[in-house]
């Protein structure tokens, strides 16, 4: 009896160590092509990555107007796009939380927050939740940087926009910006993946 509680008892952790493990694994990797999607944006419109037909890549920004790290975080994003859509890799952001949960993101309040901030990208809905599961996300916010290739959209970097959601002027490493430097220059991101800190995306 003993021993058929042992064998249990192990089968059980074997289980639950390759549950997590497949549940960890969902989502892009480095390297993987990332399909495209059709959202709508705070302006009533669809958008879709094919619709930028001169970007040479994009910034892939997870985020919402409810999480303090997301707010915290605007203005840098804000800046990101300023800084290289010119360059060919625009910002598009998505909300992906359950706005029954979060009615504070719903798309009136999107609309709020893009009008009083001014965002000059894209602002999309993740309506029913379809594609941050396909890319992995689990925070807001949470960065993807995707560069055009012959085969797609491919992911070349994942996490943090930088190393100090708190003060700005106290960053130290701007992985966004570094990881998109060294892809405008044709060189290899140095450091590709990185933690991404703020609040979980609600279900």
């Amino acid at each position: 009896m003993e021993k058929f509680i042992k064998i249990t008892v192990v089968a059980f952790l074997v289980f639950t160590v390759s549950a997590f493990s497949i549940k960890k694994e969902k989502g892009y990797k480095i390297g993987d092509i990332a399909t495209d999607f059709k959202l709508e944006n705070t302006d009533g419109k669809m958008v879709s990555l094919k619709d930028f037909k001169t970007a040479k890549g994009f910034i892939i920004v997870f985020t919402c107007n409810t999480c303090p790290y997301a707010v915290a975080y605007e203005d840098r994003i804000e800046a990101l796009n300023k800084k290289y859509a010119k360059q060919g890799y625009p910002v598009v952001a998505i909300m992906p939380n359950n706005t029954e949960v979060k009615p504070g993101d719903k798309m009136s309040a999107m609309q709020q927050r893009a009008k009083e901030k001014g965002f000059t990208f894209p602002y999309l809905i993740d309506e029913g939740q379809k594609i941050y599961p396909q890319y992995g996300a689990t925070k807001t916010p949470h960065i993807y940087i995707l560069e055009k290739t012959s085969k797609g959209n491919e992911v070349k970097y994942i996490g943090a926009i930088d190393d100090n959601y708190q003060d700005a002027s106290a960053v130290k490493e701007r992985y966004v910006e570094n990881a998109v430097d060294a892809l405008l220059a044709g060189k290899t991101i140095r450091v590709k993946e990185t933690k991404a800190l703020g609040c979980s995306i609600k279900v």
